[in-house]
């Protein structure tokens, strides 16, 4: 929908969709603010939310599943076309803008907010070729940036669906013949930010990670008030399970970034590297091609098993994977057990109100996520732990790792009372992140939205 009027038209769209009436307040005068940055009349404007990855600890790219839904915190987006190929983006708090010429050959600008908004446009530039229109685009987001909550997706995200809607990507051929849906798009996207191939669109450098497409995923294809299960690589709906409507996240976000830039990059790169070492090995050893780890363990009823003894005998592995038997295993039973165990299992609890079941089934998650992982820091082990002593039914660190935020799910009722006890908490036995550290309540948001 184009320009949609004022901005009571756009709190009514935002209520309509399932936000709460406080957060619907903020996002107006976000939409504000960044309508001001545009200096000229938007003819379009965007809700672009950061997700919750509720369980699907590092699965998404080895094909598993995940249970995701928004937040309600994220970028809003104003945009007008350009006649010429310039994008400028503007971030309406900081005030930094950036110009970027629409082409298939632009540099990165690694380590930058830039880096994403280079990496959509190059792409856009090479898969879309032909006439396209640059844009002036103006954000606001009130999301914290390096917390595990996926504000770089988000901005991938929010660049791409501002420029495709200006040049109506949707009606060229290249674009009907990879392109079909939501999913498809969330697909489209990840191998955007990790540069991979989509069906007949071309890959690219993208920004970096060894990543998948859950973040986009929840971004664009989340219930309000429910979580979604989406299976991966490719990405297929599975179900919609509805949250206890008494109940609300609180997230603590802990003050350590969880950035993907520099040594992070390559921790967090280190887990998919895992999962392509067991993948060769089980290929090397059968002379099979399953693509994904997901795949191997669906080949056969034994092909865990399998998989763990050929790990085994290829003690040592290959100079390129030069990971040893421990390595491998860990991150083998990880994936086994969030994938086809926790998360089918959670989605069932929380559908029959089995409160006490989905708890024990989040804390082993955690504890996978901990000892099998490895990807956890201090903090995030502190405010789960934290987090459950102070009654939430549920709670989990969640995102790549390595710093990042908790989710807790508590009652509505509670949520003042244990908001103040987990940030007093935290504070007390980390004091050094008081300044970083922060704490909001939210509900299961809605998806990403043209308003």
């Amino acid at each position: 929908m184009r320009d949609a009027g004022g901005a009571n038209a756009l709190d009514e769209r935002l209520a309509l969709a399932g936000m709460s009436e406080e957060e619907v307040r903020r996002k107006s005068r976000m939409f504000a603010r960044a309508s001001a940055a545009l200096a000229r009349r938007p003819t379009l404007r965007l809700w672009v939310p950061g997700r919750i990855e509720f369980l699907g600890k590092h699965t998404d790219y080895a094909g598993g599943r995940s249970l995701v839904c928004t937040v309600e915190r994220g970028f809003v987006v104003v945009a007008a076309a350009r006649d010429d190929r310039l994008v400028r983006i503007t971030d309406a708090v900081s005030n930094e803008q950036v110009e970027i010429e629409m082409s298939s050959t632009l540099a990165p600008a690694d380590g930058t907010w830039a880096n994403y908004a280079i990496t959509v446009v190059r792409r856009i530039a090479r898969n879309f070729p032909g006439p396209l229109r640059g844009a002036d685009i103006a954000f606001a987001s009130d999301l914290p940036p390096a917390a595990g909550l996926s504000s770089s997706s988000v901005l991938v995200v929010a660049m791409f669906l501002a420029i495709s809607d200006l040049n109506a990507l949707g009606a060229h051929d290249e674009y009907r013949r990879a392109i079909a849906n939501a999913d498809d798009l969330a697909g489209y996207l990840g191998a955007v930010e990790s540069g991979a191939r989509f069906r007949t669109l071309e890959g690219d450098r993208g920004v970096g990670t060894f990543s998948g497409s859950q973040d986009q995923t929840a971004i664009l294809c989340s219930r309000a008030g429910a979580l979604v299960q989406y299976a991966f690589a490719p990405v297929r709906f599975e179900r919609t399970v509805p949250l206890p409507q008494d109940h609300v996240f609180v997230i603590g976000v802990s003050g350590v970034l969880a950035e993907k830039t520099g040594a992070a990059l390559d921790l967090y790169n280190r887990q998919a590297r895992r999962v392509h070492a067991l993948i060769d090995r089980w290929r090397r050893a059968t002379g099979r091609d399953d693509a994904t780890l997901a795949d191997i363990l669906a080949s056969s009823p034994d092909a865990l098993q399998r998989l763990r003894a050929i790990v085994r005998d290829q003690a040592g592995g290959t100079a390129s994977d030069a990971f040893d038997v421990s390595d491998l295993v860990t991150r083998l039973d990880q994936f086994a057990a969030e994938a086809l165990e926790i998360i089918p299992a959670a989605g069932d609890a929380l559908e029959r109100g089995d409160l006490r079941a989905l708890g024990e089934l989040v804390d082993r998650s955690q504890r996978g996520a901990e000892v099998l992982l490895g990807n956890q820091v201090p903090e995030t082990m502190h405010l789960t732990r934290s987090a459950r002593s102070l009654g939430a039914v549920a709670a989990s660190a969640f995102g790549a790792g390595f710093g990042g935020s908790v989710w807790a799910l508590v009652r509505r009722d509670e949520v003042e009372r244990f908001t103040a006890c987990w940030q007093e908490h935290y504070v007390a036995r980390f004091p050094a992140h008081v300044d970083r550290s922060t704490f909001f309540v939210t509900l299961a948001g809605p998806a990403a939205m043209t308003l």
